[in-house]
């Protein structure tokens, strides 16, 4: 993976998302040919590490190209954000990150990628550690305010949730990617392009066999006059190559082996109605 390198320096405490989470190794995603390079690097390497979780980060997009993290559901620790305070990573130049020039005096929320509820797991010091390093800019990307309100985008927060409700995971663990769509053609406000869709690709393991389930939400944002209409958020469960498609990265061969649904694909169907209508 190609990238612009920095001084930034890493954190050694921070061990970032682990590949050997569960009892299949998962490595990183993989820029395709038609992705540009133009991930930050930190110590020489584009993964930026964080208390359990790990991402890349565009210095033209000012934002995450993925993140991913793991989940211990054994270790989930129920902590509070008060006090915490979106910031900017200081290993990072602050001209990589989307801060709060996008977000101040308009509609746009501070969506989290990785989920704060999803982080808060291991030793209580681990758990504090992540709540904090889930505010970081590195892992916010811009929704509109509507977003938390609209019944499709509910389905979108609960995909975690649904998992542990709806199968037996293996050691109650599952390792997640997800991150907005860089689209060529996206609006652009205050000089940020806006994505108007976003993945999650979830990974876990169900008697001994690894699972790989796919999730596209699209914001249809073409109303857009002075500021952003939302029209409607849409979710829909896709396969692994369809994700490649729409956002030029490659997964590995144990993520495409573990895919094995067959989906028409997003435009030839309905989206979900709610988390009953996944296929797990």
């Amino acid at each position: 993976m190609n990238s612009t390198q920095t001084t930034a320096r890493a954190d050694a405490s921070r061990t970032g998302f682990s590949t050997t989470f569960l009892a299949t190794r998962i490595d990183f995603p993989t820029a395709g040919p038609d992705v540009p390079a133009d991930s930050v690097e930190v110590d020489g390497s584009p993964v930026i590490n964080y208390t359990h979780f790990s991402l890349t980060l565009s210095t033209t997009q000012k934002l995450a190209r993925w993140v991913a993290w793991n989940i211990d559901g054994t270790e989930i620790k129920l902590l509070s954000r008060t006090g915490l305070n979106f910031t900017k990573d200081p290993r990072i130049p602050e001209e990589y990150q989307a801060g709060n020039d996008l977000y101040a005096n308009n509609r746009l929320d501070r969506g989290h990628l990785a989920r704060r509820a999803d982080l808060t797991w291991g030793s209580e010091t681990e758990a504090k550690q992540a709540n904090k390093d889930s505010f970081y800019f590195t892992n916010i990307t811009p929704q509109m305010d509507d977003f938390n309100q609209s019944g499709q985008a509910g389905i979108w927060g609960r995909l975690e949730n649904a998992l542990y409700e709806d199968v037996e995971l293996d050691q109650l663990r599952c390792s997640i990617f997800g991150g907005p769509v860089f689209a060529a053609n996206a609006q652009v406000y205050r000089g940020y392009r806006i994505p108007t869709e976003y993945w999650k690709l979830i990974l876990f393991e169900h008697e001994g066999r690894l699972k790989a389930r796919a999730f596209m939400l699209t914001q249809d944002l073409d109303r857009m006059q002075v500021f952003m209409a939302l029209d409607e958020f849409r979710v829909y469960q896709i396969s692994v190559a369809e994700l490649e498609e729409r956002t030029g990265l490659d997964f590995p061969a144990a993520v495409h082996a573990a895919d094995d649904l067959v989906l028409a694909r997003a435009g030839a169907r309905s989206p979900l109605g709610s988390t009953a209508d996944i296929l797990w």
